[in-house]
């Protein structure tokens, strides 16, 4: 596999010289500074390109070309923005970038409640936690029957640590939950938001009345509609499963599972209609078989995130070491070694190491720790290559 990372743009404080030098071969990157609802124009597109091939890499994948929240939940202007993303995709396969890495996920494009958690061996890690969730949920959003949402033991957890709580836990549970997870990723929420709650509650009340069968039916809508323009260009779109791949905040959550993928692929066959197989989200879901997953969608997968985690007690889970946890990135490097060794693939929510806490890199994308995870992915893409090799003989 091609292995790449996500790379920030020229302001990222990790460089692209310094990607260089510990074998990184392509870029994930977006044009971050060009609002959600705006058209991407092939003058900045190749901007971005030369760029990063000035610098001796290419642009593999683009995460994210974001889907704008009015055509997840179909307001009145999604056509307008559908048409909008139809240029943007014209403009990327015109530039040479075929692989776009999106995601449906309603308001949060992913949720953690601790971004530093200890680790015994002194790094740490990003790490949920249930009855911080239901914390957030029910005393600092206050949504409408959230408590309906969570069973006796999460509730009984959460009463205990409600009796501990001070100001400043909230506020590091809005950070961790609403902020930090979610600016730097063309999210909604940014850090200049003076009031990221009522922001955050304003995007939930959108989803009202939305179920899941509507979010299918808006994703379906969408996506039949931008295929003539993969078809044209040769664009690989390819989904993110929901992170964690569980239902929260009442929002409807459409790729948690087996089930979800296989409806995705079914409901618009054409092969553009693809998948990231991230293994960090999918091993999060107690429910999911990691390897039986990538075995089933290997074919219809365009770009692969390789990280794990550990479903603990209680809801809780927590990212583990690329070597370990339930996702067996050794087994899915067999998979995709096999299917196909020229998918694009990156190392992620690596552990914070080294003095990477004080350089203020974005949430989960440290420089050392995942400079580590690459190095021991890069030692199984060799062994499991060397396997294959020598069974060919």
């Amino acid at each position: 596999m091609e292995k790449t990372w996500r790379w920030f743009g020229p302001n990222d404080k990790i460089t692209l010289d310094m990607l260089r030098q510990i074998g990184v071969e392509g870029i994930v990157t977006a044009l971050h500074h060009i609002p959600n609802d705006q058209v991407w124009s092939y003058e900045e597109v190749m901007k971005m390109k030369d760029y990063i091939e000035a610098h001796g890499l290419r642009w593999s994948v683009v995460e994210s070309l974001p889907v704008c929240e009015s055509i997840k939940y179909g307001g009145p202007d999604r056509d307008e923005l559908i048409e909008k993303y139809k240029v943007s995709l014209a403009n990327l396969g015109r530039a040479g970038v075929h692989t776009i890495c999106y995601n449906f996920m309603p308001v949060l494009d992913w949720a953690r409640t601790t971004l530093d958690h200890p680790n015994d061996n002194g790094t740490t890690c990003l790490y949920f936690d249930r009855a911080e969730f239901a914390y957030f949920d029910i005393h600092i959003l206050k949504r409408e029957g959230a408590e309906a949402d969570y069973d006796a033991d999460v509730l009984a957890r959460m009463e205990q640590l409600k009796q501990s709580m001070t100001a400043e836990g909230e506020q590091r549970l809005i950070e961790n939950i609403i902020v930090k997870t979610q600016g730097f990723v063309n999210g909604n929420i940014t850090e200049d938001d003076k009031n990221p709650v009522e922001k955050f509650n304003d995007l939930l009340a959108l989803y009202k009345g939305i179920d899941a069968e509507q979010l299918r039916a808006n994703m379906k809508y969408f996506l039949e509609a931008i295929m003539p323009v993969c078809d044209e260009w040769g664009m690989n779109m390819c989904v993110h499963p929901d992170d964690p791949p569980l239902q929260i905040l009442g929002l409807p959550r459409i790729v948690t599972c087996d089930a979800d993928i296989e409806w995705l692929m079914n409901a618009v066959p054409n092969p553009h209609n693809g998948l990231t197989f991230c293994a960090g989200s999918l091993s999060a879901g107690a429910h999911n078989d990691v390897p039986a997953l990538a075995r089933k969608y290997a074919s219809r997968t365009w770009f692969v995130h390789l990280r794990s985690t550990n479903v603990l007690p209680g809801g809780n889970f927590i990212e583990a070491s690329h070597l370990g946890g339930r996702a067996n990135i050794i087994e899915l490097v067999r998979i995709f070694e096999k299917v196909n060794p020229s998918l694009p693939m990156r190392v992620d929510h690596a552990p914070l190491m080294l003095g990477d806490e004080k350089m203020g890199y974005n949430a989960g994308y440290s420089f050392h720790g995942r400079m580590l995870a690459l190095g021991q992915v890069e030692g199984i893409m060799a062994t499991v290559n060397r396997e294959i090799e020598e069974n060919k003989i």
